[in-house]
């Protein structure tokens, strides 16, 4: 909530639509879901009352898992994406700790493992 400007429309993650519309489609999907099991067959009435009680839980559910789920998104820090961690290059052999053969750690050693001249 700390990227809100006065007058821009929110983006869909940080937006009251983005929970709503998660939570009303599997509310929809329970609906469907629990009218055409709950009645047993074609043969007998569909059960509407079960389907809104499940349409319903379904809502709450998952919009109070996506709501506290959209509360703990934050932003990673600038510096985070600069490459400042272990391995700053790939095009180097991954080091295994010991500087043996093959590593790039040991000392006269090529880029191939074969001793430099």
């Amino acid at each position: 909530m700390a990227d809100q400007h006065p007058g821009k429309p929110r983006k869909l993650r940080t937006s009251v639509k983005g929970p709503l519309m998660f939570s009303a489609f599997w509310a929809v999907v329970a609906f469907v879901a629990v009218l055409i099991f709950a009645s047993g067959g074609s043969a007998r009435a569909p059960r509407f009352d079960l389907a809104f009680t499940a349409a319903g839980i379904a809502f709450i559910v998952t919009l109070v898992i996506a709501a506290m789920l959209s509360l703990s998104y934050k932003e990673n820090a600038e510096h985070l994406g600069k490459g400042s961690g272990v391995n700053l290059s790939s095009s180097r052999k991954p080091t295994h700790g010991f500087g043996g053969p093959g590593s790039g750690n040991a000392p006269g050693e090529g880029p191939d493992g074969t001793p430099e001249r």
